[in-house]
């Protein structure tokens, strides 16, 4: 008998958030004959692999689960892409490793479809962010998943629906903006896109490492991509942009440096409001967050980097994608 649902998981490398990802799943409300699992890998992983023989094994006939790999990275998209069309179910949800689905999770997405069985139709779930008494920048950072509108983190979408969008745009190589992208190609195809607040999904915050908003600013080129592909939607939903005080802060350090050698008076008038500003920027991330003496050598240190590294990546997504965005 053919599932009627597919939770389709991209992972790469990451075990240990797989196994209580697949935990969660096994207590779903539903019957497990009812639904199955499709784990892509994002290229050759041969960890995971190894691991979900082992998982298999030990856990024979309790999920009808299926791993497979993509031949090179392409991303999480393309990683959901490969799953979503190896899917037998009518109805294909898609979560992350590090997500923990709730008991009724996936009976609330069957139940909010059948009114919508065999049409184009996408569904998104609510996203929970536990986080300590006092957080951090990056763990206020990723709570603002609790607000989004549709991630591939808690969504669903009927088979109909990605087949006349073509799934996930491919061109969106890393975690950012590729769901985005997939919202804006429904709404652009007129598929509805209903919310369902109790198909709930737990996003416990990962271990971060030490100065990790630096090498999140990379995903900011796409931010790009998706102004060239959806510029009208982008518009329309008030999209982030690089803020302005970040090109304020990056001209006033190249300013300074320009005027290094020749002109003394213009490079500490520019010095100073490159500080007023980089010191503002540190505050106001510190300002609801942890006060914890390495937490805030953190946030001063990447407050003087972030803005010129945003500001960069923007400008290289915009040359990359040949689009004018700032």
């Amino acid at each position: 008998m053919k599932p009627d649902i597919s939770i389709v998981i991209a992972t790469w490398q990451r075990t240990e958030l797989l196994a209580r990802c697949l935990k969660a799943l096994m207590n779903q409300h539903i019957t497990a004959n009812r639904f199955e699992v499709i784990i892509v890998t994002d290229g050759p992983d041969p960890q995971t692999v190894k691991y979900m023989k082992y998982w298999l094994n030990t856990y024979p006939g309790r999920l009808a689960v299926t791993c497979m790999s993509l031949p090179v990275k392409k991303g999480p998209a393309a990683a959901r892409n490969a799953g979503w069309r190896k899917a037998l179910g009518e109805l294909i949800v898609f979560t992350d490793d590090d997500c923990v689905p709730q008991a009724g999770c996936l009976q609330q997405y069957w139940q909010a479809y059948i009114p919508y069985r065999y049409t184009a139709i996408a569904f998104s779930g609510q996203i929970k962010v536990p986080l300590p008494g006092i957080p951090t920048d990056y763990e206020m950072n990723t709570r603002r998943l609790e607000q989004a509108r549709f991630v591939t983190a808690n969504c669903a979408c009927s088979r109909i629906a990605l087949e006349q969008t073509g799934g996930l745009d491919e061109e969106f190589t890393m975690a950012w903006r590729e769901d985005t992208a997939l919202e804006f190609d429904l709404s652009e195809k007129n598929i509805p896109i209903i919310k369902v607040p109790t198909a709930v999904i737990v996003h416990p915050v990962r271990a971060a490492s030490w100065g990790v908003s630096i090498k999140e600013q990379k995903k900011g080129m796409f931010n790009a991509l998706l102004y060239k592909k959806h510029g009208w939607l982008y518009r329309k939903s008030r999209m982030e942009r690089t803020p302005a005080y970040y090109y304020i802060i990056t001209l006033m350090l190249l300013l300074a440096l320009f005027f290094a050698f020749n002109n003394p008076v213009l490079t500490a008038a520019c010095l100073a409001v490159w500080l007023s500003f980089t010191a503002w920027f540190a505050w106001k991330r510190l300002r609801n967050t942890s006060h914890d003496p390495a937490h805030i050598t953190e946030m001063i240190f990447t407050s003087a980097i972030i803005p010129v590294l945003s500001v960069y990546w923007t400008i290289y997504g915009a040359i990359k994608f040949k689009t004018f965005f700032i």
